[in-house]
C-alpha cells in the first residue's frame, strides 16, 4: 500500500474514498495554497473496502507523522461501511490520543447525526465535524483551529485584517487594505489577543486576567475599558462606523471580553 504525497508544509492525512472527486480536489488545492502538505490515503487494488483505508491510514500515521487528519465518516456503498470512518477514528485515537481529527460527514443533520457525534464524545482527541459540502476555505480554517496553527493574517469579518508578524491592523475596503496607524502599543496588543481568540474559536472569551496586563493605574478594569473604548473608536473611524456596545468587542460582565465579526 502506498500514500500519495503532494505539496509542502505541515502534513494533513486525508482519508476519504472520494479523494478524486471535484469537491475533494478543491480541498486539496486549498490545503496546498495555504502551505500544507496533503498526504492522501489511496489503497491500490480491486474491491477496496473501508478496512483497506483503515489499515493504510494507520500505516501513514506512523510513516508520515501528520499534524492532523481529515477523515470521511462514510466509506463505500454498503451499510457495513456507513460509519466506517468512526471505526477509523477510534483506531487513530487509540494510536495517538492527541491527534486532531476533522471529520467530513453528511450527517450534520438528520437521523444519523447523534450516532456520528456520540462516537466523538468517547474519545479524548481534538475531534470536530464539518459538512461534506463546506467550502474549502472553511475546511482549512477548521483544520487550523484544531491544530492551533494561525494563518499569516487574521481576518475580522470583511472589514479588518491583523498582520501579527508586522504588528499592523488594516481596514479593508473593496479588496484594498489601509493601515490603521492609531492602533499600536497596548491597543495593538489588546486587538491581537482578542482576534487570536476569535480565530481559535468563534465567540471565545478572553478573561480579564489575560487583558489586565495591558492596563495601568489602581483600577485596572476601568483602565482596560478606556483602552478598549479607544480601540473601538479607532476601528470605527477607519471604516466610517460607530460600533455599539454589542458590536465587534463585547464586554461580558465580570468575566472578560470577546471579539465578534462585524456586520458589513
Amino acid at each position: 500500500m502506498t500514500s500519495k504525497i503532494i505539496g509542502g508544509g505541515q502534513k494533513i492525512l486525508v482519508v476519504d474514498d472520494e479523494h478524486m472527486s471535484d469537491l475533494m480536489r478543491s480541498v486539496l488545492r486549498k490545503l496546498e495554497t495555504d502551505g500544507f502538505k496533503p498526504v492522501v490515503v489511496a489503497p491500490e487494488g480491486e474491491h477496496i473496502t473501508g478496512e483497506d483505508y483503515e489499515a493504510q491510514a494507520l500505516f501513514a500515521m506512523e510513516a508520515e507523522r501528520p499534524s492532523a487528519v481529515l477523515l470521511d465518516v462514510r466509506f463505500g456503498e454498503y451499510d457495513s461501511d456507513r460509519f466506517k470512518g468512526l471505526s477509523i477514528l477510534k483506531s487513530i485515537v487509540d494510536r495517538d490520543g492527541s491527534m486532531p481529527v476533522l471529520m467530513f460527514t453528511q450527517y450534520t443533520q438528520g437521523p444519523y447525526r447523534d450516532t456520528a457525534v456520540s462516537a466523538s464524545l468517547s474519545v479524548s482527541a481534538s475531534v470536530d465535524f464539518i459538512d461534506k459540502l463546506a467550502s474549502p476555505e472553511e475546511v482549512v480554517l477548521r483544520l487550523r483551529r484544531l491544530i492551533g496553527s494561525a494563518p499569516g493574517n487574521i481576518k475580522i469579518g470583511s472589514l479588518f485584517e491583523l498582520d501579527p508578524e508586522n504588528a499592523a491592523v488594516y481596514a479593508v475596503s473593496h479588496g484594498q487594505k489601509e493601515l490603521i496607524r492609531e492602533i499600536q502599543g497596548m491597543k495593538l496588543e489588546i486587538f491581537n489577543e482578542l482576534a487570536s481568540a476569535m480565530y481559535r474559536s468563534e465567540g471565545e472569551l478572553v478573561p480579564f486576567s489575560r487583558l489586565e496586563r495591558f492596563s495601568d493605574g489602581e483600577d485596572s478594569r476601568a483602565s482596560l475599558r478606556v483602552r478598549i473604548r479607544e480601540l473601538k473608536v479607532s476601528l470605527g473611524q477607519a471604516v466610517n462606523r460607530q460600533f455599539g456596545a454589542n458590536e465587534l468587542i463585547i464586554n461580558v460582565r465580570n468575566r472578560g471580553y470577546r471579539m465578534v465579526s462585524p456586520e458589513d
